[in-house]
């Protein structure tokens, strides 16, 4: 143990133990406690990426823009790798990396850090998460990922990462969809709206139908609402107007989004629609209601 308290440096273990780890917290702590011998050049042929990183599309303008800033000024922060068998895996820094082959670059200033799988894991998510969104698959994947592997529940996963139990299990949902859609979702040709109102369909064919008329008609997410909530129709999405409850209409909006679902105040009741067995287990789990 003490081993590894020192190749992590001092604060790094506490950091990890902690409910919330912050990407900027950790990265200050490497950078504060790495002495100058620690920084080091090494060959960007020599790294991987982390083998957790969820990102799967990094953003081309982005990069182009990192590229420019490091064939001006160079790389003012070294990346946070891990010494493997072969080489080295990069632990936080892969958008520099790429940025700085582009830049015709071939060595790399970086501090080696002996992290744990759980370490790696946690940190590739973060690093996405806290610097530059994911999409909402790719982060649904990464969730699911930490939950197997690193035997969360929900709620101590939404702790770690920071983001709301509803979230985390919204997001979730988005795995229950066809491929297809998946990949439509991936690829932005329909929003994180629609998406989770597809996901609480279970007629895989029926939401597949649903997607690509959303994408032919451009259909807003308040009438996917309604279409879906009309599941003895065929699937025809029309557009129409609901009438507001005005004395209720913010705490409704709130419920909304919270349990992301139709609600409806009335008479002193409260009405939360489900589609489904599957949706209505999905709004138990919001509620951290156990059956």
């Amino acid at each position: 143990m003490e081993t590894k308290k020192r190749a992590l440096g001092k604060g790094l273990e506490q950091l990890f133990n902690s409910e919330n780890l912050d990407l900027d917290s950790f990265e200050k702590a490497v950078y504060e406690t790495a002495t100058n011998e620690e920084i080091i050049e090494i060959n960007l042929d020599d790294l991987r990426p982390n083998p957790y990183q969820p990102r799967k599309i990094f953003n081309d303008e982005a990069l182009n823009d990192l590229t420019e800033s490091i064939k001006q000024h160079g790389v003012f922060q070294p990346i946070i790798v891990k010494k493997s068998i072969k080489g080295y895996e990069i632990i936080a820094g892969e958008r520099r990396v790429r940025a700085s082959k582009r830049a015709g670059l071939t060595k790399i200033p970086a501090i080696i850090r002996n992290l744990d799988d759980e370490q790696m894991m946690e940190i590739a998510l973060l690093e996405n998460l806290q610097r530059e969104n994911l999409s909402s698959i790719e982060e649904a994947i990464a969730y699911k990922t930490m939950i197997e592997k690193l035997s969360l529940t929900q709620e101590e996963l939404s702790k770690k990462v920071g983001k709301s139990r509803s979230h985390i299990t919204n997001i979730l949902g988005l795995l229950r969809l066809p491929s297809e859609v998946q990949r439509m979702v991936a690829n932005n040709q329909i929003s994180m709206g629609h998406a989770r109102v597809l996901s609480k369909l279970e007629d895989d064919q029926k939401i597949i139908d649903m997607a690509r008329e959303i994408v032919d008609k451009k259909i807003s997410v308040r009438d996917l609402e309604y279409a879906s909530f009309n599941e003895d129709k065929k699937v025809k999405i029309e557009r129409h107007t609901k009438p507001v409850n005005n004395d209720f209409k913010f705490v409704e909006e709130l419920l909304r989004e919270k349990l992301d679902t139709k609600v409806k105040i009335k008479d002193k009741k409260i009405e939360i629609s489900f589609t489904n067995i599957a949706d209505l287990n999905r709004i138990l789990e919001v509620l951290n209601v156990r059956e």
